[in-house]
């Protein structure tokens, strides 16, 4: 195991020397309320800095951590590399993996390609321009001081969220979540040297609960805008902590699926392909992201039955193991167990259960007969649910309104524009393909809405009326 991490970064000057306290293999920062105040100080006096750098240049310093990142003969990937695995609970390949592919979302090229798709006009982030047929023109500000509280299951989110507010700029103060310490505080390290213009917007600090309350009270007071990833909850438990007008950009806990039509069942081997991209869905960080599928709905009707395809989804589960191996905590293992007891509970009880499992709990596939949704088990555990007709799926999906976030589709045209449309009525806000689901592009529309334009406020400059010529 790594020796203990520190786990904040502060920028310069900030809190010279912190005190600091461990915790398991974390070293935790103590701040007093001197200290607080002066590094909330600093980030907001950043802004006037961060500002005066064009936003499309922003976003080509910003890169500097994908550079990094993605260089497996970087010193910091190498760390990375070794500390992701004990840290996040993967193994050292999926956590390999998922630094290479969440890597190529924080490049140069595509954070200023994330600043175009979100804004036409990007100079709407420098100053003020005019807004085609208003009449008027705008410009798109940043605020002087964001918090983010990251989530804990998903390595890489923490430094997703720092990087959007630093495009709109926006300092930031980010709290990590238990299992996504790491990889902030590198980035932190990346960007102090890479881009030293904007080395004092950003401040990283993990603390337990409310283990540092003058933080996080001052924070919560002080902050323009706020940012969370969580459960229902601890979105709940901030909303309420938060001042009036304080805007809050929530990204609760959400569930994917998939939906495979029986047009892709025609034939073994499509068969088979579909199977291989939704094992490679399921292992992706082994099943703990927002974006991760947990539930195949599957047609019948096609020369493969959804039995049958369940067995071929088990066989490319099995073969991941050579190449991208689980590592189940013994908490999830035991939650795995209960999972595959009850399945098999219900099969001896006359149900039309199926259950595929190995000797250990890497992998799990259950295939049952009907639609049921319920929660996330993880852990590549997959179920199966066999369907006469998807066209009924939406129906069938609308008490759960707000709670399934994406669907890979895997069905022919024109169909699937059909079933999409569906889809996107009861809530479903990205409906993709299996082999994209694991990993949306940057500028992905996050729960519905466009990254940037959520950490922004708009200002119209409106034109005074000419005056009437005089006589």
């Amino acid at each position: 195991m790594p020796d203990r991490f520190p786990s904040w970064h502060f920028p310069p000057g900030a809190v010279p020397t912190p005190g600091y306290e461990p915790l398991d293999d974390l070293d935790v920062a103590i701040l007093d309320p001197d200290q607080v105040d002066h590094l909330l100080d600093i980030l907001e006096a950043s802004a006037v800095e961060l500002r005066k750098i064009p936003a499309l240049e922003r976003a080509r310093r910003l890169g500097a951590v994908g550079r990094r990142l993605g260089d497996r003969g970087d010193p910091l990937r190498r760390e990375a590399e070794e500390r992701l695995p004990h840290q996040a609970g993967l193994s050292p390949a999926v956590a390999r993996q998922l630094l290479d592919r969440m890597s190529g979302q924080w490049t140069p090229e595509a954070l200023e390609r994330l600043v175009h798709v979100e804004f036409s006009d990007p100079a709407v982030l420098d100053g003020f321009r005019l807004r085609p047929g208003a009449g008027d023109r705008v410009c798109a500000v940043g605020d002087r001081l964001a918090l983010h509280v990251g989530s804990g299951n998903v390595p890489g989110v923490g430094v997703t969220s720092v990087l959007r507010s630093l495009l709109v700029g926006t300092p930031v103060l980010l709290k990590p979540g238990r299992g996504d310490v790491v990889l902030p505080v590198l980035a932190a390290r990346a960007l102090a040297g890479a881009f030293p213009e904007g080395a004092g917007a950003l401040a990283v600090a993990y603390w337990p609960g409310r283990a540092i309350p003058e933080l996080e009270t001052r924070a919560f007071e002080r902050a323009r805008r706020v940012v969370v990833y969580g459960g229902m909850e601890v979105v709940r438990s901030i909303r309420e902590r938060l001042p009036a007008h304080t805007p809050l950009v929530a990204y609760h806990h959400r569930v994917s699926a998939a939906a495979v039509a029986r047009e892709i069942l025609a034939g073994e081997g499509e068969a088979e392909e579909v199977a291989r991209a939704a094992a490679s869905a399921v292992a992706a960080y082994d099943q703990q992201g927002c974006v991760s599928p947990h539930i195949f709905w599957v047609e019948r009707g096609g020369s493969v039955s959804p039995e049958a395809w369940a067995r071929l989804l088990a066989r490319e589960l099995e073969a991941l193991q050579r190449t991208l191996p689980a590592r189940p905590t013994a908490e999830l293992s035991a939650r795995i167990q209960t999972v595959r007891g009850e399945a098999e509970m219900d099969r001896a009880l006359g149900a039309d259960t199926l259950v595929l499992a190995p000797g250990g709990t890497d992998w799990t596939v259950i295939c049952e007969s009907g639609f049921a949704f319920g929660g996330a088990c993880g852990g590549r555990t997959a179920r199966v649910q066999a369907m006469d007709r998807l066209d009924a799926l939406a129906g069938s999906l609308t008490p759960w309104e707000g709670i399934l976030q994406s669907v890979a589709l895997e069905c022919p045209e024109p169909r699937r524009t059909e079933l999409a449309r569906s889809l996107a009525q009861v809530g479903v806000s990205r409906i993709t393909t299996l082999e994209h689901q694991p990993w949306p592009a940057p500028w992905w529309l996050h729960d519905g809405s466009g990254p940037l334009r959520a950490l922004v406020g708009w200002v119209s400059l409106e034109m005074p009326e000419p005056s009437p010529p005089s006589c």
